[in-house]
């Protein structure tokens, strides 16, 4: 892998919104279980369109939330597929 100093602010970008939304979602199941106000849905894949698909599939794997909405299911893992387009075909 070929990475320039031009790559570090798209790494610095994709690695904090994909921490940024992976906490968003612990949050958002923890309010859940606690039966507090929720975070929209429409926030949690805006999070995910915008660069946190990782962090939201991941967060979605460790807190088991969300995973029964179809929404969920099929965008999240399309996000991932076209994040990780962009990002390798852009470093690479």
């Amino acid at each position: 892998m070929n990475l320039s100093v031009s790559s570090y602010p798209a790494i610095f970008y994709f690695g904090m919104v994909n921490l940024l939304t992976f906490f968003i979602y612990g949050l958002d199941k923890y309010r859940a279980v606690h039966n507090q106000w929720r975070i929209p849905e429409r926030m949690l894949l805006l999070l995910a369109l915008i660069g946190g698909a990782f962090g939201a599939f991941l967060a979605m794997k460790y807190f088991h939330h969300k995973t029964k909405k179809t929404r969920f299911k099929l965008l999240i893992p399309f996000f991932c597929l076209l994040w990780g387009f962009l990002f390798f075909k852009r470093i690479l």
